[in-house]
């Protein structure tokens, strides 16, 4: 397995790739996985665009991670910043990384990728903080919230309903440097 950075142009050529892990690790419909395509692209545009997969030997994708810098007039910044009060405004939203999609294959999952992954994609932001959402679960059964709670990340919002979505999210961030 290797760890590799990508630019927007690598994630874009395996973007079938891309929404087949995506709607692995996500259990997501095809139907699902189309309208993920046209937000996709529209992510790689977005400033400080950073990216990374995990790639097996023969070349097959197990996992991606991807983010950028979250800023006003961007849909899910604008959600956060809706249910935080002035003070986590400015603590959490100032200068964040988004970390926008983070999955690996199920059956890829269990050997450490989801972290190296999280770990090479915030070793490339000079941001000072980021965020991420997840969908509510029993934080013990989770390998996404073990993933998160391990590497330092803490509550900033608990069930927040998106639009056109009817699951409760959590909304989890960390200061950055993750050093530990």
């Amino acid at each position: 397995m290797r760890l590799v950075p990508w630019t927007p142009d690598d994630l874009a050529r395996r973007m079938d790739d891309v929404l087949t892990v995506f709607g692995e690790a996500m259990s997501y419909q095809p139907q699902a996985l189309a309208v993920r395509r046209g937000y996709i692209t529209t992510h790689l545009q977005r400033p400080h665009f950073r990216a990374v997969a995990s790639v097996s030997t023969a070349g097959h994708l197990l996992g991606f991670a991807y983010g950028y810098h979250s800023e006003p007039g961007q849909w899910w910044h604008d959600q956060v910043s809706a249910v935080l009060d002035p003070a986590a405004r400015q603590r959490w939203l100032t200068d964040c990384f988004e970390i926008v999609e983070l999955h690996v294959r199920p059956s890829a999952q269990g050997h450490g990728l989801g972290e190296a992954q999280l770990r090479a994609l915030l070793a490339m932001t000079p941001a000072a903080t980021t965020l991420l959402s997840t969908p509510e679960a029993d934080e013990q059964a989770s390998r996404a919230w073990r993933l998160y709670r391990r590497t330092g990340f803490a509550d900033v919002s608990r069930h927040l309903l998106f639009p056109g979505d009817p699951r409760p999210f959590a909304v989890l961030g960390r200061p950055l440097p993750l050093t530990h």
